[in-house]
């Protein structure tokens, strides 16, 4: 029930050139393309720390993908958001696969999530693309906004334990 008045409220209240907006980001996210090129500025302007941090996105990134679009979407069969809560001609243009969880906003947040400790700036600036891949996603009507907070939770996830992975693995080794 929440999740229908959420949908229906994101695609109808969305004003169409911001929809727009929001749709071009999403297109520069499709395949993580937004944030490879993102690692790219960050290793080659922001020197060991860019480079630290562009490692630390990326790796998260491919752990939450992982997870989301290699291991929650085969297990899990949820439709797509019905077409007629959808106002608009993107509805058309979604994916086939399970709605649940959505792998652009967990790679979206792993990447974003996982660059804080390392350059704070540079995941704030990220933070605002990230922020703009969730909600197009349920814009556009590709998820439920619960679709969207689970693929955030596993990019936290992913964050987390990227970042926690190294001394984990050596406490087990020694």
């Amino acid at each position: 029930m929440v999740d229908r008045v959420l949908t229906q409220q994101a695609a109808s209240r969305v004003p169409k050139d911001v929809g727009k907006v929001l749709s071009a980001v999403e297109e520069a996210a499709e395949s993580s393309k937004l944030w490879w090129g993102a690692a790219v500025v960050m290793a080659v302007t922001g020197g060991l720390r860019g480079r630290t941090a562009a490692v630390a996105g990326l790796s998260a990134l491919a752990l939450a993908q992982l997870v989301a679009c290699g291991v929650c979407k085969q297990l899990s069969d949820r439709p797509r958001p019905p077409k007629e809560w959808i106002p608009h001609d993107e509805v058309h243009d979604r994916p086939d696969s399970s709605s649940f969880p959505s792998g652009h906003t967990a790679g979206a947040v792993a990447f974003t999530a996982a660059v804080a400790p390392v350059w704070p700036v540079a995941s704030a600036v990220c933070a605002v693309p990230a922020a703009m891949v969730a909600l197009e996603r349920v814009q556009s009507g590709a998820h439920y906004p619960s679709d969207v907070a689970s693929g955030a939770v596993i990019g936290l996830a992913s964050a987390w334990l990227t970042r926690r992975a190294p001394s984990l693995l050596l406490r087990r080794l020694f």
